[in-house]
């Protein structure tokens, strides 16, 4: 069995999963009023059973389908009305169904990030909304990044930096752009040679930065307690390699994805207290990773807490 048959590179940041989550976002134009908290749990099955080598889509026996679970707690807070604050903690578990590699499970990357809205236009029949988004993602366990596909996550810091546009119409309907910067850090592996366009005798490696953008188009109905959305996101690594045949994959790949998903969440109430939402996200496109398709489920729990 040669390295290439048990291995395959998949590369995942906490902000770069699958739009995991819904609640309120980074990504999204919603706002928390000051002195309110929404506290959310979410879970999320996904799987693959093809993966591109580069950018060719094939299969692998010695791992058949791959699954990654994750439950991931959420708690946003609105410190004014115009600047909120997200923290995330996921926890992930990685199998599959052939082969002999193990999966594994822990803490993968704690994250926070404040959010700010900077432009709020109201017009006669809508509403043109700005807002931009700074976070901070950091490994919460000692993970071992280098262990493809059944690592939890980089094993790398990443800062990313985030603009929002939104221009919705007073009847529920809305169009909604965002774009991102995420920069990442370096990672350590558990060997001290590895070769990326020339060899390398250290086990520091360099997690290549990437774009993050996304395309929601979206509508309120119920009177605000129903909102739907279908979404394009896209990630797009600014450096990297390929996987080389015979050769594991590692941490200084180039990853990308295109992908799109569909989403809803129902509020018992307008306003706040007990909701619910659901999500599935399908990869059409993609380079060095697993073809995902996943689901995710969700409750959320807002309130005023002062």
């Amino acid at each position: 069995m040669n390295l290439k048959s048990m291995f395959l590179g998949l590369l995942f940041a906490s902000l770069g999963l699958m739009q995991l989550t819904y609640a309120q976002t980074p990504t999204d134009g919603l706002m928390m009023p000051k002195g309110e908290i929404c506290i959310a749990v979410i879970y999320e099955d996904a799987n693959w059973d093809h993966y591109w080598e580069g950018t060719y889509l094939r299969t692998n026996g010695n791992i058949g389908t791959f699954n990654r679970k994750m439950l991931m707690p959420m708690i946003v807070g609105g410190i004014t009305d115009k600047i909120n604050v997200i923290v995330s903690l996921p926890y992930v578990k990685t199998s599959a169904s052939a082969g002999q590699l193990t999966g594994v499970e822990g803490f993968q990357d704690f994250g926070i990030s404040l959010k700010a809205q900077l432009v709020e236009k109201t017009m006669e029949k809508s509403k043109l909304m700005v807002f931009s988004n700074l976070s901070f993602s950091t490994p919460a366990s000692n993970y071992l990044s280098d262990y493809m596909p059944f690592s939890l996550g980089f094993g790398a810091n990443e800062l990313g930096l985030r603009a929002i546009g939104q221009y919705e119409l007073n009847k529920g309907p809305y169009l909604r752009g965002s774009i991102a910067y995420l920069h990442r850090g370096a990672t350590e592996a558990e060997r001290d040679y590895y070769y990326q366009d020339g060899s390398y005798y250290t086990a520091t490696m360099d997690v290549p930065d990437a774009w993050n953008a996304q395309l929601a188009l979206g509508s309120w109905f119920l009177d605000k307690k129903l909102r739907v959305e279908a979404t394009l996101t896209l990630l797009n690594s600014t450096s990297g390699d390929d996987i080389r045949a015979y050769n594991a994959p590692q941490p200084t790949n180039k990853v990308e994805y295109d992908q799109v998903g569909g989403f809803a969440q129902y509020y018992l109430k307008k306003g706040g207290g007990l909701g619910f939402l659901a999500y599935y996200n399908h990869m059409f496109s993609g380079r060095n990773m697993g073809q995902f398709s996943g689901y995710g489920l969700g409750l959320t729990y807002q309130f005023k807490a002062f």
